[in-house]
């Protein structure tokens, strides 16, 4: 699934087409992607200015002159494609701009989801209410607060969105290991000394992976086509039974139905 990195990478890249743009066209060639699409959608969108782009979690941001904002999430393997001559089969949702420019939003699975909200109500929307702190927002006592009492392994709550939004499985198993704590430790007993090191690792983790494009795993590509090369610099991440810088053994575990990758030896 598209995490933060390659949202944000997905966000910068479309700015470069939309950005300051008028919107002359937008097709919805089905009627729904994980849940309907709204119906007024085309109405709203066609013919408005696109007056800024930007990321909330792992959602993206398309605002207009007319105080809509788009909301898009990728889901598992959606990702915008930018002037292709052919329209795809998974190409679900066109724009197109006064210059010419298209952008199809493309998904294969059909888990990524568009939203029209109003701009000046975003931050009541459902979805966006309950979300905690950006990882670039975040401070080690403010998370420190949020973990206090809390017997749940750190790597789950991590990825619990009302704690920190954006985070997801990859970049909280680098962030972990970077700041040598095991993912299994209990999250209120993870001191504050040790949080003082995990929230950099987040944060450093993060901006080097959309410094690299994001990391490409199965079939995500930023809207240009190129591939996220951010894979290539994991030291844990899938890298189950190979060896750790430490000297030690990567090792993966499920948590949460999800694989966690860690060395025991350098992780405690």
């Amino acid at each position: 699934m598209p995490e933060l990195p390659e949202v944000e990478t997905t966000v910068r890249g479309l700015a470069l087409v939309l950005q300051g743009r008028r919107i002359a066209r937008v097709e919805a060639r089905r009627p729904d992607l994980r849940r309907a699409l709204p119906v007024d959608l085309g109405q709203r969108l066609t013919g408005s200015r696109v007056t800024g782009l930007s990321r909330r979690a792992k959602y993206g941001l398309i605002a207009t002159d007319r105080g809509d904002t788009l909301v898009f999430h990728l889901g598992m393997s959606g990702h915008w494609r930018i002037d292709r001559p052919e329209i795809g089969k998974h190409d679900h949702f066109l724009i197109e701009t006064e210059e010419g420019r298209r952008l199809a939003l493309n998904d294969a699975r059909r888990f990524g989801s568009l939203d029209l909200i109003r701009s000046d109500a975003l931050d009541q929307w459902p979805p966006f209410q309950a979300l905690g702190s950006e990882p670039f927002d975040l401070d080690p006592r403010q998370l420190k607060q949020r973990l206090a009492g809390r017997s749940a392994p750190i790597k789950l709550l991590l990825l619990d969105q009302r704690i920190v939004a954006g985070l997801g499985n990859i970049y909280v198993c680098e962030a972990l290991y970077r700041a040598g704590i095991h993912p299994k430790r209990a999250g209120g007993s993870v001191s504050l000394q040790r949080l003082e090191r995990l929230v950099p690792a987040i944060q450093d983790v993060l901006a080097e992976a959309i410094a690299a494009g994001g990391s490409t795993l199965r079939d995500f590509a930023s809207p240009d086509g190129e591939l996220g090369y951010f894979s290539k610099s994991f030291a844990v991440y899938d890298r189950e039974g190979q060896p750790c810088a430490c000297g030690g053994t990567v090792r993966r575990i499920a948590q949460g139905g999800r694989s966690t990758f860690y060395c025991p030896q350098c992780q405690h």
